[in-house]
Order: C-alpha cells, then sequence, then structure tokens
C-alpha cells in the first residue's frame, strides 16, 4: 500500500522588524504544528540597514487536508509574533 500524496498549500510572510534569533523561533514553533513544515528565506537586500531583519521572511507549507486544530495553532504562533513585533506581509510565495 502508498502512503497518498496531498498537494501541499505555501504561504510566505515577512515581518522587516523581526530579528533573527526570533525568526528562528517562529520556524521552531511552526514546525512543532504536526503536518506543518517550516523554514527561513534569505535575505535578498544588497545592503545592510541594521534595523532591518537579516531574514528574508518565513515560509510555511502544509497539505490542504490539514486540521483545523492544526491550521488554528499556525494562526496562534503568527498572532503571537505579530502581535509583539509587528504585522506580517505575506510574500509571493517560490518553489
Amino acid at each position: 500500500m502508498q502512503a497518498v500524496s496531498h498537494p501541499a498549500s505555501r504561504q510566505v510572510f515577512a515581518c522587516p522588524q523581526l530579528p533573527l534569533a526570533v525568526y528562528r523561533e517562529v520556524e521552531a514553533h511552526l514546525r512543532q504544528v504536526t503536518g506543518v513544515q517550516a523554514g527561513l528565506l534569505p535575505q535578498t537586500s544588497k545592503t545592510f540597514e541594521y534595523r532591518q531583519s537579516q531574514v528574508g521572511g518565513v515560509w510555511i507549507e502544509y497539505p490542504e487536508n490539514l486540521s483545523a486544530e492544526a491550521r488554528s495553532r499556525v494562526e496562534q504562533i503568527l498572532a503571537y509574533y505579530g502581535d509583539r513585533y509587528g504585522a506580517w506581509e505575506p510574500l509571493e510565495p517560490e518553489r
């Protein structure tokens, strides 16, 4: 019997004021949600700006059939950090 593969949904967000260490914390928290994968995007700016993040954003990927409870947990995690560091900005997903 083969495992059934479900198409994945991918979202990409950035929070320009979020420090690198906190991005790593967000990624770690998201990966604790069953069925969710997450990673960090590299910074694409050519110039260093002290007050800007050293990370380009965070990507989140999960199957279309992810449970409502897991989706809610992802939203709670993003809301927690968004409340403390500023609103998340949606970015175009890259494949």
